[in-house]
């Protein structure tokens, strides 16, 4: 069986209200002055530099002695400080429901350098989210949001699935999510009729369809990685999968990695891990994981809900076994990057012990961990969305004329991607929001609990 519905359900419905984060400067042009620039298009730093942002848009970027600073700009200053683009979270959670929580939860992210997320379980109403952000009328980064869930119970028919498909695209989804529970006659006609109407889809790989058919149907993403364990398992090895394989771990066959990573490479099918999610459930220390800082902008019983599901959830398994699940896990997600598969950064926030914005921090670290650079997980967030979406000429680099999209940092992520997290301020589609200012609002978040 997989993931409980308990383990997806805790969001951030409880979390006290809050006046909106300020919008900065209007109009004005801002300046970064003297600033080292990590522009994302190749791993580089780019010292003493000027970046001139003017609307939504980056006006100017080069040398700090070569560019006029316009005489009614806000200035910057720079020194010692390094910026790059704002991040993705590609597995991203919005609250259903209208109102302060959403609004809410959009401004965590922000406040964490995150300008672009995913919305992977959509509703009507994130439709005029999408639009308001796009339109700055509230702080929010950049929304892709696909339709409600494609899943066993909502989609039980070929019939079913065509509808809903065709339903999704004349509403204006990005793309469409996909859940378990579907039987493989049921996604056949789903995908076909995806494909024939243009929209993608992406999630999770249903037990009846499998890697291989998902691979062949050519998903935009495939998220928590899965499948992938279960396609390690040898024909006629255990038929049963629980919590994404972590009951398979110790049952593969290494030896068929570098074929599946070859297939996923040649389909142009990228993958979000959401590491957070699948090493914590199984393997973290529930009690260190209470007292992390962030978990003061979530509702106490939000952490109850997480600690009794991932209590349950853990003994159900042994140590070695959650062990050899992490290991697995960090072996496939090498292997993937390594062999040129497209890795998308996401956490699957607000899920458990995932709180908005800050997981993807963790998430970050777990990449490293590994096995992947700090440039190339920077790039999973950065350059490779860009690419994802077909939108390089728009976002995803620090260049004159993209989006102004930006992270002002206290210290090189290159060195360190534990350095993303010394965030001087947070721009998004050219509204800056200083540090001292995202410290306020998140303050206010925290003492209204």
């Amino acid at each position: 069986m997989r993931l409980h519905t308990a383990l997806l359900a805790a969001l951030t419905s409880a979390i006290a209200a809050t006046p909106a984060c300020a919008q900065g400067a209007g109009e004005r042009p801002i300046a970064f002055e003297r600033v080292s620039v990590v522009p994302m298009d190749s791993e580089r730093v780019l010292a003493d530099q000027t970046v001139i942002v003017r609307g939504e848009r980056i006006e100017t970027v080069g040398p700090a002695g070569s560019v006029r600073v316009p005489s009614d700009a806000v200035r910057v200053d720079g020194r010692g400080k390094f910026v790059m683009p704002g991040v993705a979270e590609m597995h991203a959670h919005i609250p259903a429901q209208a109102g302060e929580n959403q609004e809410r939860t959009l401004f965590l992210y922000v406040a964490n350098g995150i300008t672009t997320i995913r919305g992977m379980l959509g509703a009507p109403g994130h439709l005029e989210l999408r639009a308001r952000a796009a339109r700055r009328e509230l702080t929010s980064p950049t929304i892709v949001t696909s339709g409600p869930s494609f899943n066993g119970n909502s989609v039980p028919t070929p019939e079913a699935a065509a509808r809903m498909v065709t339903e999704q695209k004349t509403a204006g989804y990005d793309f469409l999510k996909i859940h378990p529970g579907i039987r493989r006659e049921v996604f056949d006609t789903l995908a076909a009729t995806a494909q024939r109407v243009g929209i993608p889809f992406s999630g999770h790989v249903p037990l009846d369809v499998g890697l291989g058919r998902a691979l062949e149907a050519r998903f935009a993403s495939i998220d928590h990685l899965d499948g992938f364990v279960e396609a390690l398992v040898p024909p006629g090895g255990p038929s049963t999968s629980q919590f994404f394989g972590l009951n398979l771990a110790t049952e593969v066959d290494r030896s068929r990695l570098p074929a599946l990573v070859k297939a996923t490479r040649e389909a142009g099918v990228a993958v979000v891990p959401t590491e957070t999610l699948l090493e914590h459930v199984p393997a973290g220390d529930i009690e260190a994981m209470r007292a992390w800082p962030e978990m003061k902008y979530m509702p106490a019983g939000v952490i109850e809900q997480w600690t009794t599901a991932t209590r349950n959830a853990q003994g159900n398994v042994t140590a070695d076994q959650a062990l050899a699940f992490v290991g697995l896990r960090r072996e496939i997600l090498k292997a993937l990057s390594d062999g040129g598969v497209r890795i998308l950064l996401g956490s699957d926030a607000p899920q458990v012990w995932n709180v908005p914005g800050f997981s993807i921090h963790r998430e970050m670290q777990l990449m490293v961990a590994a096995g992947m650079t700090p440039y190339q997980v920077l790039s999973s967030g950065t350059r490779s969305v860009a690419e994802f979406f077909g939108n390089a000429a728009e976002v995803g680099t620090v260049a004159a004329g993209k989006r102004a999209d930006l992270v002002l940092l206290d210290a090189n992520p290159l060195a360190d991607v534990g350095n993303f997290r010394l965030q001087a301020g947070v721009m998004v589609r050219g509204r800056w929001h200083p540090k001292a200012d995202l410290d306020a609002r998140l303050a206010a978040l925290a003492g209204g609990q």
